[in-house]
């Protein structure tokens, strides 16, 4: 029994953000047909100033595969005192059928990229179809994908920006212009910012609000990133008051999502959470029904994302002999 080994640069050739959208797509139906099993995902914060790290475990039955993630982020003095980066992430894929490790690859590339085409699907099934500017709150790692993800189901004709440390909002503009041609306008406050969306997108590690709802106008689309643990918060609870309110898990979203803050102070109660974006793709419930109503997608991220990625990159490196094998165990 032989186990793959796929480095970073190796990962980084074997997947492009198309094919991801489409993994996304293929996870989140499954989700809602009864092919997954997933079980609560787990995560640890460590004393400051380490950050924190999840342990995602799912099983797909349409592949036949379990996949482990181990993701960490916010190691803020690692490359200094470690050599390493802030951020990490490793996949192991399992053959479910024996138990068997078949794969080991470097999963820092694969949150980034999933999280973004998460996004992108949610655009589709919930933003106006005119929408055209895109704001983003937070300029990031994330942000960027996102806006790599978006720029595949639609034409983005301006992104207006917002970051709390300015060298990097200044940094996301000429990145995003540079590699997508797309003009960026630095907003000079959230709110500036937020009143300009069309699709609002939050990929921040807040600990707070920090979009209000007076801010948020009629047939916004809201993508919100940021808050998959309990403590991190970045919306407005007001904003889920008659928003139709979209997520990737509501068992995930309910505790430890940007859904949690409503529904702990009694503004929405789990009867108002419209579904699972997975419901919606295999048309079981509308997605966006007029251009007024504001949707918000509270993404947590799953399992099951990882899995169907991971496993296409698998499957693209066998196909195009990519990566080292070794004997993992004794025959």
């Amino acid at each position: 029994m032989k186990t793959l080994l796929l480095k970073k640069e190796e990962v980084s050739k074997l997947i492009c953000m198309n094919e991801v959208i489409g993994t996304v797509e293929e996870a989140y139906k499954a989700f809602n047909s009864d092919q997954v099993e997933q079980p609560d995902y787990i995560g640890m914060h460590l004393p400051s100033p380490r950050g924190e790290i999840d342990f995602k475990l799912g099983y797909y039955k349409g592949n036949e595969v379990i996949s482990m993630k181990a993701s960490s982020g916010g190691f803020i003095d690692n490359p200094t005192a470690h050599g390493v980066p802030s951020g990490m992430g490793t996949i192991l894929l399992f053959d479910a059928r024996s138990c068997a490790l078949i794969c080991v690859m470097d999963g820092s590339l694969i949150t980034g990229l999933r999280t973004g085409a998460a996004g992108a699907v949610s655009v589709k099934a919930l933003a106006r179809k005119n929408a055209r500017k895109i704001t983003s709150i937070g300029t990031g790692n994330q942000a960027r994908m996102q806006i790599r993800a978006i720029n595949e189901v639609m034409k983005i004709e301006a992104i207006h920006a917002w970051d709390s440390h300015p060298d990097t909002l200044s940094k996301y503009k000429t990145d995003i212009e540079s590699e997508f041609r797309i003009p960026v306008m630095l907003a000079n406050s959230k709110k500036e910012a937020v009143e300009q969306a069309d699709i609002l997108i939050t990929t921040t590690r807040g600990k707070g609000s920090l979009v209000e709802a007076d801010w948020v106008k009629p047939g916004t689309h809201i993508v919100a990133i940021g808050t998959d643990q309990q403590g991190k918060q970045e919306l407005d609870p007001e904003i889920f008051r008659g928003a139709k309110v979209v997520v990737d898990s509501i068992a995930q979203c309910t505790e430890k999502g940007e859904t949690w803050h409503p529904l702990n102070k009694n503004i929405i109660t789990k009867d108002d959470i419209h579904g699972e974006i997975g419901e919606i793709l295999l048309g079981r419930k509308p997605g966006r029904e007029n251009d007024d109503e504001v949707t918000i997608f509270d993404a947590t991220g799953m399992a099951i994302q990882d899995n169907t990625t991971a496993s296409k990159i698998y499957r693209n490196a066998i196909e195009r002999n990519v990566g080292t094998f070794f004997e993992f165990f004794a025959s």
